[in-house]
């Protein structure tokens, strides 16, 4: 669908110089995503892994960033084996909706309720990102820390457009549970992709 070099803004690795590149194609169909046009494979061209490769390899930052739409909606093996045959390391953004296919130096699974993660996901995880979109989301967040592995971060990330009224309870839901950490979307304050 696109793909941008810029800051990554979210997660465990935020601050870092990543090249995006974002797949087409998505059937979790989260009613607050911020990509939506991102839904429709159909919409958006094929382009070659080796196009995909090149251009990312193009950035002094060595990092790419798989995200979506739903990225393992396709075989991943022939991209990050091509990345890291370049030495650019991989890193993965998913709902965890289908198994993992590809090599990844990062996983970062951000459970959906629209579309449950796959159960052979979780030991990838080196991430779990949950989003705090009501309350009940944080009983949510608990249910998936307890099936990935013990040295993966846990994040609390608000829902952007409830930012300003989550975010006073994810801070109180840290302090009470300190194993969570808070994720902001910090792209969005510094106004970049």
């Amino acid at each position: 669908m696109e793909a941008f070099y810029t800051i990554q803004g979210e997660g465990a690795n935020s601050g870092t110089a990543a090249y995006f590149v974002r797949l087409g194609g998505c059937d979790v169909g989260c009613h607050w995503c911020d990509v939506k046009e991102s839904w429709d494979a159909a919409e958006h061209p094929l382009t070659k892994t080796e196009e995909i490769v090149n251009m990312a390899d193009a950035f002094p930052g060595k990092a790419v960033v798989i995200t979506g739409g739903e990225p393992l909606l396709y075989n991943m093996q022939p991209l990050t084996e091509q990345l890291q045959a370049r030495g650019i390391q991989t890193l993965i953004e998913t709902s965890g909706a289908y198994p993992v296919s590809g090599t990844w130096d990062w996983v970062c699974l951000s459970p959906k309720k629209f579309k449950a993660p796959d159960a052979t996901v979780y030991p990838f995880a080196n991430e779990l990102k949950v989003i705090i979109f009501n309350r009940s989301d944080f009983k949510w967040a608990e249910e998936h820390a307890a099936l990935v592995g013990e040295h993966c971060k846990l994040y609390l990330q608000p829902e952007w457009s409830k930012a300003n009224d989550i975010m006073p309870l994810i801070v109180e839901y840290v302090k009470v549970n300190p194993k969570w950490r808070v994720s902001l979307q910090t792209h969005k304050y510094m106004d970049i992709p």
